[in-house]
């Protein structure tokens, strides 16, 4: 039987020391959050232009599951992917999904870019450049030709004026 003393260590019944540190007791508070980022949510991040990018690694590769709207919609797409990774329900955003066919019905779409939607993208940036450029030899022309801009300015509300009448 052992007696605990009042600096720590135990007393052997009768007349021995055992010199055994005391342990911590355990406690009953739950463990420590782990960090989660601005967004809230494991593997998510918000862009700068306000989106969510979601990752998951796998080893020492990362896996980007694309970009959503909403940090919600990016949290159910990486949870999707900890699924059909086998990861534990731990490492998940979402305790409320049981099984892989759920966490894929909840997860949103996939955003599918086609060849059309690059097109668009491509023939939006042509006119945008052209526009730049428009307004750029606009300025320089203003800039050099002075005399030309004040003779417009004058002819407009001429104009107006006569087709008024």
């Amino acid at each position: 039987m052992a007696i605990q003393r009042g600096d720590g260590m135990y007393k052997s019944f009768p007349w021995t020391y055992s010199y055994l540190p005391l342990l911590p007791r355990r406690s009953s508070a739950p463990p420590p959050t782990r960090h989660q980022g601005a967004s809230g949510y494991r593997g998510v991040r918000q862009r700068p232009n306000g989106w969510y990018y979601a990752e998951i690694r796998s080893g020492d590769v990362r896996l980007g599951l694309g970009t959503f709207e909403t940090a919600h919609e990016a949290a159910r797409a990486y949870d999707a992917a900890a699924w059909r990774l086998d990861r534990p329900r731990a490492q998940m955003n979402f305790q409320d999904v049981y099984t892989r066919q759920q966490a894929q019905d909840v997860a949103p779409p996939p955003r599918i870019i086609t060849d059309q939607d690059r097109a668009e993208h491509t023939r939006r940036q042509c006119r945008l450049l052209i526009a730049e450029e428009d307004e750029q030899g606009m300025a320089e022309w203003h800039r050099r030709h002075p005399k030309d801009v004040a003779n417009e300015q004058a002819y407009w509300p001429e104009r107006t004026y006569r087709y008024q009448i």
